[in-house]
């Protein structure tokens, strides 16, 4: 009996240790295919051929992994900062990157690939001297452009959004990374990809700098996927099985596998034919917008609650505090209205690490908004407060309440009832603004707007659901505004702090 509780300890932790540790990667999902995306018929699910190889990996590591969303190019600093273990986002192995992290060995080479419109006779770079030409921001596809200096770069965050500026005649050609081009160009009959390829890209898995530990067990997992065929063959299955990867891997034999999920992605993808068909595809959306609605009503909701407090405490502070105190208020409101709101998001979020303070994404969301609307805030309830008569102040005063009670019984109600529409507008306002906390990872309504409208190239009819969206998530709390200043008259505040103060003597 004595080894029993031994052994019920052993029974306990037998699970704990048999279930797989994650291997978190860090990657933007949105408009990522092939690499890793919302799969177009269920956008809750995550595919691509970077996903595949990554869940090879994890599995022989004996773990499982799990993506964690973030900018572009907010990847790198986010994996300093421990949001993930590794980033694997078609992350190019250069120079500039190997000074800020690790990469595990290639295992994808590939190149630059131009495209144009099909109309247009431009066959190589050569030809579009003096032109525009698109590209993405950071990428390789940029420096070469740079280097060439005959043309005029155009820098974009999405690659989508080239494109069909590309079809619009906006730019007169493309210059992205082949699969980039093979997934987002070819499938639009207005393009066509052109000339030899242009460099040589290597993507690897990025690590913290000195994980010696996890790059050996990720190198010797990648050679091993390698090994066994399976890279290849998920290559072939998304169609980027090239003659380069042949030469990489010294594999020359006849293709086994068939491109099932670039034709799956094309199938998914194809504009709707009938109105039922696109009815079919907006309501597929509705699960994730659901998602992404809560994450955004929560962070707007507990960011408007700080933006509150925080703003009564600063106009109090200004208004009845002593000249220091009220001269701090002021540097604050005047130092916070000064910056923009996206440089104090970063800020709260990679900026406090530096100095200890490690918030969670949504802390750090919500924290953000409402120090920078408790600026407005406090700007708002000054002059509610400045428009209460002195006299009530005095005379709650003489009633034997103290300074604090006058404000909070008398003075603050009253002030409370004519911002509320102000307060209202600024919720608004604030709600809006959370599509910011993108930016750090948190995938909220704008975000998911971003992901779903570049996977399918609809920016119209998406925008016009998301926008919905949004409307219905603003106007309960502006009828709950209308309500409340209906409710609360001036008359009823003020009667309340004289039976106080009558209670009090």
């Amino acid at each position: 009996m004595r080894f029993l509780p031994l052994l019920l300890a052993l029974l306990w932790a037998l699970p704990v240790a048999a279930q797989p540790r994650e291997l978190t990667f860090g990657a933007d999902a949105k408009s990522n295919a092939p690499y890793a995306f919302a799969d177009p018929a269920d956008t809750t699910r995550l595919i691509g051929f970077e996903k595949e190889i990554i869940d090879a990996v994890a599995t022989r590591m004996g773990r499982s992994a799990r993506l964690v969303q973030n900018d572009w190019e907010a990847l790198i600093p986010g994996l300093n900062r421990g949001l993930y273990d590794v980033v694997m986002n078609g992350l190019e192995i250069t120079p500039e990157h190997e000074q800020a992290v690790d990469f595990s060995i290639p295992y994808y080479t590939t190149f630059e690939q131009l495209a144009v419109r099909a109309g247009d006779s431009y066959h190589s770079l050569a030809d579009l001297e003096g032109h525009k030409v698109g590209t993405l921001k950071a990428s390789l596809g940029e420096r070469i452009l740079q280097d060439a200096r005959s043309v005029d770069v155009v820098g974009y965050d999405e690659e989508t959004d080239a494109y069909s500026d590309l079809a619009i005649r906006r730019v007169d050609a493309v210059l992205l990374d082949y699969p980039i081009a093979l997934y987002y160009a070819t499938p639009n009959p207005a393009l066509r990809l052109v000339g030899e390829p242009i460099g040589r890209i290597r993507y690897g898995i990025a690590m913290r700098k000195g994980d010696a530990a996890l790059r050996q067990q990720i190198d010797q997992a990648l050679k091993d996927v390698m090994a066994r065929g399976e890279l290849r063959r998920i290559l072939e299955r998304w169609n980027l099985w090239t003659p380069t990867m042949a030469t990489e891997l010294d594999d020359f034999t006849p293709s086994a596998t068939q491109p099932v999920m670039h034709q799956y992605f094309l199938r998914q993808t194809a504009p709707a034919s009938t109105w039922r068909a696109l009815f079919q595809r907006y309501v597929g959306f509705l699960p994730l917008l659901a998602q992404a609605a809560v994450v955004t009503l929560e962070v707007s909701v507990l960011g408007m609650v700080v933006a509150i407090i925080v703003g009564l405490c600063l106009a109090i502070a200004r208004r009845y505090g002593t000249r220091i105190v009220a001269t701090i208020a002021v540097g604050y409101i005047e130092t916070i209205r000064g910056t923009p709101l996206l440089i104090q998001i970063l800020f709260v979020f990679y900026g406090l690490p530096n100095i200890g303070i490690k918030l969670d994404p949504f802390v750090a969301g919500v924290l953000a908004l409402g120090l920078n609307y408790a600026a407005y805030e406090a700007e708002n309830y000054r002059a509610g407060l400045d428009a209460i008569p002195r006299g009530q102040f005095e005379a709650a005063v003489a009633l034997d309440l103290s300074q604090a009670q006058a404000l909070r019984l008398v003075i603050v109600p009253q002030a409370f009832r004519i911002v509320i529409p102000v307060m209202t507008n600024d919720f608004i306002s604030l709600l809006k603004d959370s599509s910011l906390v993108s930016v750090i990872t948190m995938a909220e309504l704008t975000r998911t707007y971003e992901q779903l409208s570049t996977t399918y190239y609809d920016y119209f009819g998406t925008g016009l659901l998301v926008g919905t969206v949004y409307l219905l998530i603003g106007l309960p709390f502006v009828r709950l505004a209308r309500w409340t200043e209906r409710r609360l008259n001036v008359d009823t505040w003020v009667r309340r702090p004289v039976s106080s103060a009558s209670a009090a003597r």
